[in-house]
């Protein structure tokens, strides 16, 4: 009979070989080196993500900006532009002033004469005055354009009438006198006003002309700005029946001219 052969005692004899049952032996038998264990997240099912949610995605690599380069250097040339216009705007300023020396215009109240200046007793004044007042133009290749002229006349800050005179032109080495009828129908003062006006016998004037005038040289026309003229230093008393107008040219009678400049909601 033949030899039987020996069976292990212990069942799982055999299986104790092998770890995973591909051939992996214990304690150096045949077979090829133990597996890793596998990834939990593999194990699972999940991947792992490409970045932490919690954090922005990496930045590129930077572009560089050429829009501010080109904003500052259009910058750089309109300022270039603009000193050199001013810069031959000055220029030609300086050549026209040597050529030309234009003078500054004149205004003197030429006369005045106050017809009425009532007062009711509720205060309401009814006022005429006949104004003459001349410009003179001393420049010998400048031309004035004159718009529209308002006047008004005031007694130590009392508005006792206003007027107009019409557009005019006034040519090189020209002296215009420019007459007008100033007047108040009705309008209503301050008692304290009325009080001051009552008492008077001769009335302390100040004018005032307001315009807008520009300046023609050849076939140029200039933009036509604001003109302020003040007149002070006059004195008249109310003229009755034919008396001769109350003559204004004392050496105290005065006025001064301004141009007023409006720049958006100013004006200087």
């Amino acid at each position: 009979m033949g030899d039987r052969p020996y069976l292990s005692a212990n069942p799982n004899a055999s299986s104790a070989r092998t770890l995973t049952g591909v051939g992996a032996t214990v304690g150096g038998g045949a077979g090829g080196p133990l597996p890793f264990p596998a990834n939990k997240a593999r194990r699972y099912g999940d991947t792992h993500p490409a970045y932490c949610k919690h954090l922005p995605p990496p930045a590129g690599p930077r572009r560089r900006r050429h829009g501010r380069g080109c904003c500052c250097a259009c910058c750089l040339w309109l300022t270039l532009l603009l000193i050199s216009l001013v810069f031959l705007a000055a220029i030609a300023a300086g050549v026209f002033y040597v050529i030309d020396n234009p003078q500054r215009l004149s205004f003197s109240v030429h006369s005045v004469r106050l017809s009425a200046l009532n007062l009711t007793s509720s205060d309401l004044l009814t006022s005429q005055l006949d104004i003459a007042v001349s410009a003179r133009n001393p420049n010998r290749n400048l031309v004035f354009l004159y718009d529209h002229i308002s006047i008004y006349v005031y007694s130590d800050g009392v508005e006792i009438g206003k007027g107009s005179f019409p557009a005019f032109v006034q040519g090189t080495e020209n002296t215009t006198v420019l007459n007008a009828t100033v007047s108040s129908s009705g309008r209503s003062l301050d008692p304290g006003e009325a009080a001051d006006l009552r008492k008077r016998n001769k009335f302390p004037l100040e004018i005032e002309l307001e315009t807008k005038a520009g300046v023609k040289i050849g076939g140029f026309k200039s933009k036509r700005i604001g003109l302020t003229v003040s007149c002070d230093g006059i004195e008249v008393g109310v003229a009755k029946g034919k008396a001769a107008a109350t003559a204004t040219s004392q050496a105290n009678a005065r006025c001064h001219a301004k141009l007023r400049i409006k720049f958006w909601k100013w004006t200087f």
